[in-house]
């Protein structure tokens, strides 16, 4: 599809919409309207269906985490969520662009931009383009909910795993303000703030900065500096106006930017001797914290939201309209050989590469974004929403790699010009995107407690995917293998419907139990990265589920004790995966997004807090999830290469050759997802009480977390498992009773227990068992404390 329209004439339409959306008379914020049944001290409000409802109420899975909740485990980013929400995984790539969530397994974790994650974020009702957008500080956060399972009927085509829902603080009615100030060892900065207030009896105004400086916690020899460190800061303003008595505009603004050292990957396992005397004084174990390297890796971004929200209340009904801009911009270079010199070295006559650490790639991304949709107020037998969602995404992928051979000379020598060939390469592709939905949601009680739940969605997407490889990208380069240069272009689009059904019984107000099918979509998928062959395009078919949960939520009369449950079963089709086709024998180190046949992810979650007095609660949860796929055509491990038979037909769970010399793959069926632990368990005590005498409180808090081993790649690699780990935080405190002043010392990962967020093989000299990893700074213990200031 040709987009000719200048894209301020877009700016301008859609403002318009929402202007003339915003002059209509009349709406209250979603997650301002008035639950159905009124609250109590240990009700939890969440827009899960977008409208505001008791979580008790909600006929779906969703953790709701709160500012407290934040703040007390010290959860400081988006993806330190998996401290508090079991079902959650989070996989640390080598970039932001191919880190992922997992919700009960299911993610995406993709190189390419041209494919939406599976999970998808929203922050303050704007649904982000990419996942990489999503990977964040977490300031100044009111609550942040965690939908599991298919969400598409309300949320759109990129939630088939589930939805994280980030809802920031609004503008108070009342003058108040706020700063937090922590210090933790290893060089760890971190403050932030917020002021808010009236500026009239109609206007209101919040303001929120943070600022954090965090030392990276692998130590460079060739810099002699700490590398996947970070540095970022961010402001968002926010403009509330009740412009009539039933009209509310919230405008929302905000900027953010990260410049980062990250995510250089250490040698974990070196069994070849060779590789050892280049990468130089380095053990290599899974506890190395150590690497050496010339050349920094950096992931630097910035990104911007501007949003409108428009709410008018009819009384019976509230018409919400939320208009949004969005732009996100990221710079990545990651050395590939990971070792010291700046010069190519003589490696080896056969080797692929000597050198190789021009691997620089940016994304660039901007999005329009119209919702309207209409839900009706206060309880009844009938309740609804329903609306229509429009977006337009453009999205720019340039990379470029430049390595070099080295033919002949003297091993770990400099290599000389004359034996010296350089491969380069370089693309620059772009994506457009439009996709239209219209939507609807009701829930009818047949009779008592009984309801009925239904809700569909249709929606239309259409995508231009197109640009050009210059190869080579030196003048007198050799082409880079399976580079050559190449253009074009296509254009493909897709009809979907999609749609929830359900029963709900309530018992009573405090228990009930649901039932419900989900059938749920992902859009179509482009490969936008330097590999594409661009004249011979394929686009990713659309990915479905249909999906069934059921679930009991209930809790006492007098709110000691509430406790959710749910078992899930979700079949996949055409699940949109990362797959290995690279031919290290020729040079070619290729990752293609491709269909998988199908998965199937099935288990239970079990949550429940117990607060048996003012002092002590314990918040547990327990999730239990089997996440397996089939797939063909993949690379084998690369330890099992050597020893393939050459094999015909289409042999299952076998590493094997279709004809000598060609390169060995193998058909998975059953196989584990990667980065899907069986088992995660949390629990979360506290004790807090008043010190006599005094007017302050002490408090004290343990949050353990419980993961089973996993597997970091799809292949079914045994050398890339993660054994079952435990990490314990725990931390004490005072505070003022008023809530004026707090002090919180704590500590990460108390007993020192080493886990690595990703592993992978090293394609440098053959690397069929040397490996790379990466690591959190909680992978080793370290202490810390955080200052709080209310007034």
């Amino acid at each position: 599809m040709r987009f000719s329209k200048a894209m301020t004439m877009r700016h301008a339409a859609v403002s318009l919409f929402s202007l003339s959306v915003a002059m209509m008379p009349a709406a209250a914020m979603a997650q301002d309207t008035a639950p159905q049944e009124p609250l109590d001290g240990t009700d939890i409000v969440v827009t899960a269906q977008k409208r505001a409802e008791r979580l008790q109420d909600v006929p779906l899975a969703v953790t709701a985490v709160s500012a407290d909740t934040l703040a007390n485990r010290q959860i400081n980013d988006s993806s330190s969520l998996v401290q508090a929400v079991p079902s959650l995984t989070f996989q640390q790539g080598a970039t932001p662009t191919n880190s992922s969530f997992r919700i009960r397994g299911i993610g995406t974790a993709l190189f390419g931009q041209g494919v939406e994650s599976s999970v998808s974020t929203v922050v303050d009702g704007v649904v982000a383009v990419r996942q990489t957008q999503g990977f964040t500080d977490l300031a100044d956060i009111e609550r942040v909910e965690v939908l599991r399972g298919p969400q598409g009927t309300l949320f759109g085509k990129n939630a088939t795993a589930g939805v994280i829902s980030v809802t920031t603080a609004r503008p108070s009615r009342e003058f108040e303000g706020r700063g937090e100030f922590t210090i933790a060892e290893h060089g760890e900065y971190r403050a932030r703030g917020t002021v808010s207030g009236p500026i009239s009896d109609t206007l209101r105004a919040r303001l929120t900065g943070f600022y954090n400086d965090v030392r990276g916690v692998a130590r460079n020899i060739a810099t002699n500096s700490w590398d996947n460190g970070s540095k970022s800061w961010g402001v968002r303003g926010k403009l509330e106006w009740d412009a009539t008595e039933n009209l509310n505009l919230l405008f929302t603004g905000e900027y953010r930017k990260t410049e980062a050292d990250c995510c250089a990957s250490t040698w974990i396992a070196i069994t070849n001797p060779n590789l050892q005397a280049l990468v130089g004084p380095i053990t290599a174990t899974r506890n190395n914290r150590t690497l050496n390297d010339e050349t920094v890796t950096y992931s630097n971004s910035d990104q911007q939201t501007y949003s409108l929200q428009a709410d008018w209340d009819l009384g019976a009904a509230t018409v919400t309209s939320i208009s949004a801009y969005q732009s996100y911009n990221l710079d990545v270079n990651q050395p590939i050989e990971r070792i010291n010199s700046n010069v190519p070295l003589f490696v080896g006559a056969s080797a692929a590469y000597a050198d190789w650490s021009q691997n620089h790639g940016q994304l660039d991304l901007s999005a329009f974004s119209q919702e309207l949709r209409i839900a009706n107020n206060g309880g009844g037998d009938l309740n609804y929403v329903a609306g229509v969602f429009y977006m337009h995404s453009d999205i720019k992928r340039p990379f470029d790699r430049r390595r070099a051979r080295c033919t002949a000379g003297t091993f770990g020598q400099p290599c000389a010009p004359a034996n010296t060939i350089y491969q380069s390469s370089a693309s620059n592709v772009r994506l457009k995107q439009d996709s239209v939905a219209v939507f609807g949601q009701v829930d009818y009680r047949i009779v008592g407690g009984l309801k009925a739940i239904g809700g569909l969605r249709l929606q239309y997407e259409k995508g231009t995917n197109g640009g050009s490889r210059i190869s080579p990208l030196v003048p007198g380069d050799a082409v880079l293998p399976g580079n050559a240069p190449v253009s074009g272009s296509i254009t493909a689009s897709d009809t979907a419907v999609t749609g929830k059904a359900g029963l709900q019984y309530e018992f009573s107000r405090n228990a009930q139990v649901y039932a419900s099918y989900t059938r749920g979509y992902k859009g179509l998928g482009y490969d936008m990265e330097i590999s594409t062959d661009l004249a011979n395009q394929t686009v990713l078919e659309p990915e479905h589920v249909n999906a069934y949960e059921i679930g009991f939520k209930g809790r006492t009369a007098d709110g000691v004790l509430s406790f959710n449950t749910a078992l899930f079963l979700a079949d996949y089709s055409n699940l949109q995966v990362q797959a290995n086709r690279s031919d290290l024998a020729a040079g070619v180190v290729q990752f293609v997004s491709t269909n998988a046949g199908k998965s199937r992810t099935k288990g239970f979650e079990i949550e429940a807090t117990v607060r048996p007095d003012d002092h002590f609660s314990l918040t547990g949860a327990v999730t239990y999830s089997d996440a397996r796929i089939d797939i063909d055509g993949l690379n084998c491990p690369q330890q099992f290469n050597a020893a393939a038979p050459v094999l015909s037909g289409k042999p299952t769970n076998i590493c094997y050759r279709s004809a000598a010399g060609v390169t060995p793959t193998q058909n998975l069926r059953g196989a584990a997802q990667p980065v899907s632990p069986k088992w995660k368990v949390t629990l979360a005590p506290r004790y807090e009480a008043d010190i006599p005498g005094t007017d302050f409180a002490g408090f004290a808090q343990v949050g353990v977390n419980f993961q089973s081993a996993m597997n970091f790649s799809v292949e079914q690699d045994p050398l890339l498992e993660q054994p079952a780990y435990t990490l314990v935080d725990a931390s004490i405190g005072i505070k003022q009773i008023d809530g004026r002043y707090s002090l919180t010392v704590f500590v990460k990962n108390l007993f020192d227990e080493n886990y690595l967020t990703s592993i992978g093989h090293s394609s440098f000299l053959g690397g069929a068992t040397d490996l790379v990893g990466t690591f959190n700074k909680d992978a080793d213990r370290y202490f810390g404390a955080t200052l709080g200031v209310k007034f």
